[in-house]
């Protein structure tokens, strides 16, 4: 999304909600984020942004489609009135004032099934060129909407006319604009008409080939704004105008780091530049840091030699101490499945954190003094993209990750941790310790290490043994303790890359979960035909299964009778084209006496329709209450009895949701295990379906195994590893 407004310049805000999966309804999410904590951020950011219009994409009444784009929609309602009431979140109003927006409207739609726009409803045109950009706006749109790759909405660039359709929800009607209504001029704002008139004045007088020429005058209008008494559009108007004054006299500054990465604590080797072609009165006064008080890059120069010199690059050099890591502000704490824990609200809104590390360019243009603040990055040349900019990472001085995000014993038998520990700091000595609950025992209890330098990655074998209880569950955390440190550091690292976003790099507590199961398994070696990707595989190893990738050519040509079962991978139907000629093979695995378990897939897209022996239908039903109640249809299915014996207790503790596109109008040689509902909706019967054929099994499952298992959900190991154990038949 911040790569979406990098194309079209506007501001973006987050609350505290955490995407957390699929929703039928706007009651369960906002149950899920906390309703009145998340309306909380939304109001405070109507508050402190102060918009005319507000815009929502979805209505309060279902046609989104999604629980979570309905609660969208209720919360902008709500907030559209909250937000203009001294007695909601009064706490608020130490910082911003009340806000009454203008009007809240929603931008119907026409897309797929659902046509919600109608010929009386405000409309207008989208499809505007504008010959300052020199692109129309559906050229703008698609290419900020093509930054949203994960979502695979790529789009073509949008010529000529489109109209967008648009129904008054609350406040007044427009008839004419968006901004009927609005008083857009300098007018609104107190004593504002004077600079009004000054900025026509400069507007009428621009010179495009001389853009300096206005510095002089848009200096004059920096004074007035600074005078308004209003506090938002002072600020506002100072940043606005600041901007224009730093553009018209071509005036360049940035400031970059010596390195990616530094550990807190160390001293950051800062080198800032700037720069300008033109001949003005532009004094460096100060370069100081968010950080740091005291630090003034450009300390030692005498002040009658800091006018910037025309068309010189000016550099300066020096280092900044840095005393906590970068770790985003929503990720500090610890946080639930809904919603993040902000430590304090007046950061909601923020979609980086805010005091990031800084240099602020204090200039004095004759007797006005202007601000600007860049952050640090590091800037390097890449051969192929030529320079790069990316954020600068603060680390702690070592961090530690364990290698898997869950331990699963199904026995006493100890298990190998491997930790990979990495140092930010040159000299680092001390020792790595794994803290487990007790039940399990760590050996060693802990290891040295000496003089590692910047950078070093090493790796550390702990054993990990139980010895307590069959069922049990807990923690496992590294410790890392320095030579003279007082400090204990537990955070691992994690680096997301990709080529459109700045690089990420958080610092999640260095952690795995243990689990003790009580699981019978019948047979070892499974095969596993990979769909569009889970974690399936790594979770049957932790209990001891051998699973192999299967190939196209293994499928096709090779022996599958060695497999105890196969695994047909989520959504594999959906993304491999392949599958529909390799089903056959599949089929005659299953009827010589395979066990063939076939995970959910979506109900679009299939690559054929026969996915088992017999006929059914994939349908877009699921179950996203993860403790909706489960009643058991068939008690004596071998599915749920052998080898381990399923309880009603094995469905609790599920994450995120029952299951996924269920299976309908299954033909009557299909066995339905398993019932169950969302509250309010009618018990669905299609969660999983199995069938004797030929010598062997088939099972389709739509229950959300991918999730479950990864999780380390107990009782989802325990009916899965019963679908992947047929009972043998005495012939």
């Amino acid at each position: 999304m911040l790569a979406a407004r990098k194309v079209d310049g506007a501001e973006q805000f987050f609350t505290r909600a955490v995407d957390f999966g699929f929703s039928k309804g706007p009651g369960e999410t906002l149950d899920f984020w906390n309703k009145e904590k998340v309306l909380g951020d939304v109001v405070w950011v109507i508050r402190k942004f102060r918009p005319d219009v507000i815009i929502c994409r979805f209505p309060t009444t279902g046609e989104g489609g999604h629980g979570n784009h309905t609660a969208s929609a209720i919360l902008a309602q709500e907030a559209f009135t909250a937000a203009a009431d001294p007695t909601k979140y009064p706490e608020q109003l130490k910082y911003v004032q009340v806000w009454q927006a203008k009007r809240l409207m929603w931008n119907t739609f026409n897309f797929g099934n659902t046509n919600t726009i109608s010929p009386d409803q405000f409309k207008i045109n989208v499809g505007v060129y504008n010959p300052i950009l020199g692109k129309g706006y559906g050229e703008l749109a698609a290419e900020s909407r093509s930054n949203h790759k994960t979502q695979g909405f790529g789009s073509a660039r949008q010529r000529g006319d489109a109209y967008e359709y648009f129904k008054t929800i609350l406040g007044d009607a427009p008839k004419d604009d968006l901004m009927d209504g609005v008083n857009t001029t300098w007018g609104r704002v107190q004593n504002g008409s004077e600079i009004g008139l000054q900025v026509e004045n400069i507007q009428k007088n621009f010179d495009p080939n001389h853009p300096d020429r206005s510095v002089a005058d848009l200096v004059k209008v920096y004074g007035q704004v600074e005078k308004l008494s209003d506090p938002y559009w002072r600020e506002q108007k100072k940043k606005g105008v600041a901007d224009l004054i730093a553009a018209c006299a071509g005036l360049w500054f940035e400031a970059y780091s010596a390195q990616p990465v530094y550990a807190i604590r160390d001293s950051v080797a800062i080198t800032a530049q700037i720069y300008t072609p033109n001949r003005l009165p532009i004094r460096i006064i100060r370069l100081a840091s968010n950080w740091d008080n005291d630090f003034n890059l450009a300390a030692g120069v005498d002040d009658s030699n800091m006018i910037l010199d025309t068309n010189v690059l000016k550099t300066f050099k020096a280092e900044l101490p840095v005393k906590k890591i970068s770790q985003p502000y929503w990720l500090i704490s610890d946080h639930g499945i809904g919603s993040y824990n902000i430590q304090n609200d007046t950061l909601a809104g923020n979609p980086e954190n805010p005091n990031r590390p800084k240099i602020i360019f204090n200039f004095r243009y004759n007797d006005t003094w202007i601000a600007y603040e860049r952050p640090i990055a590091f800037k390097y040349t890449d051969p192929a993209k030529g320079e790069i900019y990316q954020p600068l990472v603060i680390a702690p001085p070592v961090t530690a990750n364990i290698r898997n995000a869950i331990y699963i014993f199904n026995s006493q038998q100890p298990q190998t941790v491997l930790v990979n520990l990495k140092a930010f700091k040159n000299g680092a000595s001390g020792s790595i310790s794994l803290n487990a609950p007790a039940g399990w025992k760590v050996s060693p209890e802990s290891v040295s290490f000496t003089n590692k330098s910047k950078n070093d990655e090493w790796e550390q074998e702990f054993t990990l043994t139980p010895t307590g209880a069959k069922s049990q569950t807990g923690v496992l955390e590294a410790q890392i303790t320095l030579t003279g440190d007082k400090e204990t550091y537990n955070r691992s690292i994690l680096e997301i890359r990709y080529n459109h976003i700045p690089n990420i790099t958080i610092f999640p507590p260095a952690q795995a979960k243990l689990l003790q199961l009580d699981l019978k398994i019948a047979g070892r070696k499974i095969g596993y035909i990979e769909g569009a990707g889970d974690l399936v595989p790594d979770a049957l190893r932790q209990v001891g299964y051998d699973v192999h990738q299967l190939s196209e050519n293994e499928i096709m040509n090779g022996d599958l009778s060695v497999y105890d079962a196969i695994i047909v991978g989520v959504r594999a139907y959906n993304v491999d084209k392949r599958l529909a000629i390799e089903q056959p093979r599949l089929m005659e695995y299953v009827k010589n006496g395979g066990d063939l378990v076939v995970q959910y897939n979506n109900s679009n897209g299939l690559v054929t329709k026969n996915i088992g022996p017999y006929p059914f239908n994939v349908v877009n039903e699921r179950i996203t209450d993860e403790t909706a109640k489960i009643t058991v249809i068939d008690p004596n299915n071998p599915v749920m009895n052998y080898p381990n014996k399923i309880n009603p207790s094995d469905f609790d503790g599920w994450v995120q949701e029952r299951g996924l596109y269920f299976t309908k109008d299954a033909d009557p040689q299909y066995q339905k295990v398993l019932r169950m509902n969302d509250p309010g909706e009618a018990p669905k019967d299609g969660a999983m379906i199995t069938t004797q054929y030929g010598k062997g099994r088939f099972v389709y499952t739509s229950l959300a195994f991918f999730r479950q298992l990864p999780a380390g959900v107990p009782g989802a190991y325990r009916l899965f590893i019963n679908l992947l154990s047929k009972p043998k038949v005495n012939p």
